[in-house]
């Protein structure tokens, strides 16, 4: 239901594995991070390539679950009850 959502990662298939490939995936998994899950504070995103041959990436995502309620929160009833960012 939402077109935007995901990472969009399909778009990095079949491409030179290179440090290049990794500072766009990492900046596409930030991006899709950020506005999909403003529940959290990301820390450190790694990508690395395991195994050429077969194409193989690894994604590691080290983040923070933020303390203070917000409209995002999607659990009952809390979002009602205590969202901060009007």
């Amino acid at each position: 239901m939402e077109p935007q959502f995901g990472s969009g990662l399909h778009q990095f298939f079949f491409r030179s594995m290179n440090e290049t490939l990794k500072g766009e995936m990492i900046d596409s998994i930030k991006y899709a991070l950020l506005n999909n899950e403003p529940r959290i504070t990301i820390e450190k995103i790694d990508v690395t390539f395991p195994d050429q041959k077969t194409g193989a990436v690894d994604i590691g995502v080290k983040y923070v679950i933020n303390q203070t309620n917000t409209r995002h929160n999607y659990v009952f009833p809390f979002y009602l009850n205590e969202g901060t960012n009007l």
